[in-house]
């Protein structure tokens, strides 16, 4: 079988699920994406190249839907320049436009999108937070931001989502075509590693201190990083035997963040607000992922925070390495955290609860053990990339061998096992 991946970036969603398919099943991967090959590499890749993209004269509601033109237009062209490449199955994320004109390239071949995200106006992350309103433009920007995801569950043959919570937001009547089978977590790395020592990278935590984490791609409202500081620095002041750990780069990914900071990045705006002392907190930055498994598998009490949105695979994978968790008591979560199960829920905007909450996990490392070998257990039944992969692998060979897949006919096939009592429940 010869899949094509299609993705701007490379390795995205994809590159472990090519890369373990070839090794595993002897599929030929070959990945399309903007991102040119590195000297040396076997994967096989094509880059493309979208010629122009959407400028200050397209409408604020169009400019998403210009790029996504841009971008199918140049797979498009990458592709057809390569007569040679006959695929089975086409398989790309959703949203960027990449596979939209590939039937006409490959008529006879079916594609398979990744759906991560359908935009809401209301009932999720755009209204969550009254302290972080949308702007209008925004709010009519989400609703054409949909245009291309539409297009693409109209075209698919079949589709996944890698949670409930995401497949349950598409639109009610194409979520048949649309199965629940997460991207897989690679538990070679994330895994609990009871002898690690107590350093990151270069930096090592001091003897008889506690750790408290937080890990994000970017600090902003959406994932809670101004809660976060606010609780660290209430803990701060109780107790001193706590160390702050953060891992992550000071930007935004999503969100307006930078309509209510002042010109300041939203880490220095945060902070300030806080109140935490600067030498409680060690920003360890953008970190590499062994090193990451490494803050997760140290780490006295993991904090994740999210509006209703995407669910981070930072979550799943702080959760294989064995990490107590405190988490958010939102719907995403929900899904994957069983308060005093496999973690301990708290409300997204209480900070003093928070603060408490974290407070009762580190000074009782043996009574909130079983959080972190239940969250282990769960990654393993459920989301571990040697139950996720499977799925996908039979996902993909039935749309590559009957066309159109419609998920709700094999549900049980492809979504998540429900929850297993792996341990006697933390309270």
């Amino acid at each position: 079988m010869h899949a094509l991946f299609v993705h701007p970036n490379f390795p995205a969603q994809f590159g472990h699920v090519g890369q373990e398919l070839a090794a595993r099943r002897g599929w030929r991967a070959t990945f399309v994406t903007e991102r040119p090959p590195a000297k040396g590499e076997r994967t096989e890749r094509i880059q493309y190249r979208p010629a122009g993209g959407a400028t200050a004269a397209n409408h604020h509601c169009t400019r998403a839907f210009e790029n996504a033109t841009r971008h199918a237009a140049g797979v498009y062209r990458a592709l057809k320049a390569r007569p040679d490449v006959r695929p089975d199955l086409i398989v790309g994320h959703s949203g960027f436009g990449t596979t939209l004109f590939l039937k006409e390239l490959y008529p006879d071949v079916p594609v398979v999108n990744y759906f991560e995200y359908f935009y809401r106006v209301r009932g999720a992350d755009m209204d969550f937070r009254p302290d972080f309103p949308s702007a209008e433009a925004d709010r009519l920007r989400a609703r054409a931001l949909n245009a291309t995801i539409l297009l693409d569950l109209d075209n698919c043959d079949a589709g996944y989502s890698p949670t409930g919570w995401q497949r349950g937001r598409l639109p009610a009547e194409y979520r048949d075509k649309v199965s629940v089978v997460h991207d897989g977590i690679d538990t070679r790395v994330w895994k609990p590693d009871p002898a690690a020592p107590r350093r990151v990278g270069e930096f090592a935590v001091p003897d008889g201190v506690k750790v408290v984490t937080y890990a994000t791609r970017g600090m902003e409202s959406m994932r809670g990083f101004d809660v976060f500081l606010k609780a660290a620095a209430r803990l701060a002041r109780e107790r001193s035997d706590v160390l702050f750990l953060v891992a992550g780069q000071d930007r935004v990914c999503y969100g307006g963040d930078a309509r209510f900071t002042g010109g300041k990045s939203f880490k220095d705006w945060a902070m300030e607000r806080s109140g935490l002392d600067p030498a409680r907190v060690k920003f360890l930055g953008l970190i590499p992922p062994r090193d990451l498994a490494r803050l997760f598998q140290i780490t006295d009490c993991h904090v994740y925070l999210t509006v209703p949105f995407v669910l981070s695979w930072s979550l799943l994978n702080a959760l294989a390495c064995g990490a107590p968790v405190v988490a958010s008591d939102t719907a995403p979560v929900r899904e994957v955290v069983e308060h005093g199960r496999t973690g301990l829920l708290t409300d997204f905007f209480d900070d003093a609860a928070m603060a408490r909450t974290i407070g009762r996990v580190i000074d009782d490392p043996a009574g909130h053990r079983p959080l972190g070998a239940a969250g282990v257990g769960l990654i393993a039944e459920r989301y571990s990339a040697e139950v996720c992969l499977p799925r996908l692998a039979r996902l993909f060979e039935r749309a590559a061998g009957r066309g159109e897949v419609r998920a709700r006919s094999s549900a049980a096939e492809f979504e998540p096992a429900g929850r297993t009592a792996t341990a006697a429940p933390v309270h």
